[in-house]
């Protein structure tokens, strides 16, 4: 689409002060325009990000051009930096290396306040027997995420995964070692996305991924290969907006007693009381609750 002397595009790359500039923005197939983005583009708040939709005005051949604008964003996340995403693909290996159970809920939990939708993807499901994950996939089926348990190795899961992604801009986030790139290649072959290992010393994944990519699906729509995180802060965020992240949470709290209830220690609490009742899971409830604990603790320190 041409807007005035430009054209629309996408970034789905930036390494090195160039960006990589997909026209139309939607995966049309065309090749990628490799652009360095005007002065004032850059000096702007949140400068150009990977998922931007911008103008671009061609130079030369048409192969390189100029970032002139970059429009206004739907969302944005930090870590991974992208911008413009529908969902979120949080993927934990079932072993090597174990879950971390604690930073798929902090995942979650930001990707939900931007406004994404979130899907569990559990990987190397050939590793261990289903028996060792089998409480993940009852937690977040239950929580209400849809979550698919994969083997890049046999295949299983694989076609799951992939029309879960069709059409959609999808950020794949979660530790390294869990498998994202292994399971991009099996998603979409021609990818030929270096996988990694994991350390037998530390029991971690090694970083193979070194940048945020958009790549582009055959069915439409783009998956982003992130470098993988372990750290995820959610120091930022108000106590009753922690509560509001937890979706399995919704359908209880308007029964609490009180407005604004962050459903620990007040009275007649509906979110409780399903948790005893089994409707909500005790394992997601717990974890909301530490997490709580963390927030106020910050809040203590930020005022001392």
């Amino acid at each position: 689409m041409s807007m005035g002397d430009g054209i629309s595009a996408r970034i789905v790359r930036i390494s090195g002060g160039l960006c990589w500039a997909d026209p139309e923005g939607s995966g049309s197939g065309d090749e990628l325009v490799q652009c360095v983005a005007r002065g004032n583009v850059k000096k702007r708040a949140g400068g150009v990000m990977v998922g931007d939709y911008v103008v671009v005005r061609r130079v030369d051949d048409g192969a390189t051009g100029i970032v002139e604008q970059v429009l206004p964003r739907r969302n944005q996340l930090v870590r991974p930096a992208v911008a413009n995403c529908d969902q979120a693909v949080v993927v934990s290996a079932v072993s090597e290396p174990a879950p971390n159970v604690a930073l798929i809920e902090r995942i979650l939990i930001q990707v939900l306040r931007e406004g994404l939708k979130a899907c569990v993807v559990l990987t190397k499901c050939d590793t261990a027997p289903p028996g060792d994950y089998a409480h993940l996939v009852q937690m977040y089926r239950q929580a209400g995420f849809t979550t698919i348990v994969t083997s890049a190795r046999t295949g299983q899961g694989v076609p799951e995964v992939r029309e879960a992604l069709r059409g959609l801009t999808s950020v794949f986030a979660g530790p390294s070692g869990a498998g994202k790139s292994a399971l991009l290649n099996a998603v979409h072959p021609g990818y030929g996305l270096v996988e990694g290992d994991v350390s037998q010393r530390i029991g971690r994944g090694k970083h193979t991924t070194r940048e945020v990519r958009l790549l582009r699906l055959h069915d439409g729509g783009y998956v982003a290969d992130t470098p993988g995180f372990s750290i995820l802060d959610i120091d930022t965020m108000d106590l009753p907006e922690l509560a509001a992240a937890y979706p399995d949470f919704a359908a209880y709290a308007g029964q609490c007693r009180f407005t604004g209830c962050l459903h620990q220690a007040e009275p007649d609490c509906a979110v409780k009381r399903a948790v005893e009742e089994g409707a909500v899971c005790r394992a997601r409830y717990e974890h909301y609750i530490v997490l709580l604990e963390e927030l106020r603790q910050a809040r203590r320190d930020m005022y001392r």
